[in-house]
């Protein structure tokens, strides 16, 4: 009931999403998301070598003063439901409205895009929340010469270790270019799967012993719940490989040659969790099948009794059945013993059936 009702709303809210989209012109900038009404907040980390600065410009001007400078810009929006928002910072930043668009489809499949002066890129970030419950997030990255435009859905991300390693000037961040920024933004998404995959191999495991030890119709939902969060996950990271293998093999001026060193480390990452989500998918169809297994076993144990019960009675109500028609002439009834005679003869059946049923292995 609660699968059936679940695909329900997914059909709604699609056909609501389908809706929104239909009859306007390519580029229009149409939030189509669950996340209606959040305020936009919109940050900006500047950095370099000898420079750190965390702003939160209130206005869209205040953003501006910063292009330009030879420092690196992380200008980060959270909450992307504001499309006048969304679509003034595409205008002061010259991003092409078909961007601006792919920015607020939060159904829009993981892609790059090259233009001529920034690279756009769509990623699905993905945490693990309270019960195993996985919250996916809608993350727009564009990459230009000395600043990184992130677009994401809530203000909670995988970035706090790269925030860390800024501030506290860990690591070669600092000394790098908006190309490396744009490199470790996509690694800590990418990084952060695995922070999944353990989540699900622990929910394996636990529905592993629960299938063994006393499946429920309540393990049943959590199997197919397991396999839908495995198939969503890997309809997410599946292109990432192709993606960061683009990023490689790209001419594009904006990502250097060090940093795309770096970006074959990603690349790696990438196919070991779309590998690891081949084998969990296959796990979790095998659960299916070994519960539905454990439940067959277990029915045609309580009908193995039923039937061995039913045959031990068949030869007592056959003896009952004989003795208790109505007949006049039947010498047993005038007999003195006749009654203690029969539950005799009837509870050494039973005894000898019980012997012959445990000789054969049935008991």
């Amino acid at each position: 009931m609660n699968l059936l009702k679940n695909k329900n709303k997914l059909h709604a809210r699609k056909f609501s999403f389908i809706q929104r989209k239909i009859g306007k012109a390519p580029g229009t900038i149409t939030y189509l998301g669950n996340r209606e009404g959040m305020v936009s907040k919109i940050t900006v980390l500047e950095y370099g070598p000898d420079i750190y600065q965390l702003h939160s410009p209130d206005n869209l001007e205040e953003i501006l003063v910063h292009k330009g400078t030879s420092s690196v810009k992380w200008i980060n929006v959270v909450g992307i439901s504001d499309e006048e928002l969304i679509g003034n910072l595409g205008a002061a930043f010259n991003l092409n409205p078909l961007v601006l668009e792919d920015t607020v489809h939060t159904n829009q499949r993981p892609k790059i895009d090259e233009y001529e002066d920034y690279i756009f890129g769509v990623f699905k970030m993905v945490y693990v929340g309270e019960d195993h419950h996985l919250i996916g997030e809608h993350v727009a990255l564009v990459l230009m010469p000395d600043s990184v435009i992130v677009f994401q859905e809530l203000e909670e991300d995988v970035f706090d270790g790269l925030r860390s390693r800024i501030q506290t000037q860990t690591g070669r961040i600092r000394a790098n270019g908006a190309d490396y920024l744009f490199f470790a933004l996509i690694d800590g998404i990418i990084d952060n799967y695995f922070v999944v995959l353990e989540s699900l191999s622990d929910r394996i495991e636990e529905l592993e012993a629960e299938v063994y030890e006393q499946p429920t119709p309540e393990t049943a939902y959590k199997i197919q719940r397991l396999k839908k969060d495995v198939l969503k996950i890997r309809k997410w990271v599946f292109p990432l490989r192709e993606l960061v293998n683009r990023l490689i093999d790209t001419e594009n001026t904006l990502i250097t040659r060090d940093t795309k060193l770096y970006l074959r480390d990603a690349m790696d990452h990438s196919i070991e969790i779309n590998e690891s989500l081949q084998i969990y998918r296959e796990m979790s169809m095998s659960l299916l099948e070994m519960y539905m297994s454990n439940v067959s076993n277990k029915m045609n144990e309580v009908m193995k009794v039923l039937t061995i019960m039913a045959s031990i009675f068949i030869p007592l109500t056959f003896l009952a059945g004989i003795y208790g028609m109505n007949f006049e002439h039947m010498p047993e009834l005038q007999w003195k013993y006749g009654y203690f005679v029969l539950l005799a003869v009837m509870v050494v059946i039973f005894v000898l059936m019980l012997i012959y049923f445990k000789k054969k292995r049935w008991l």
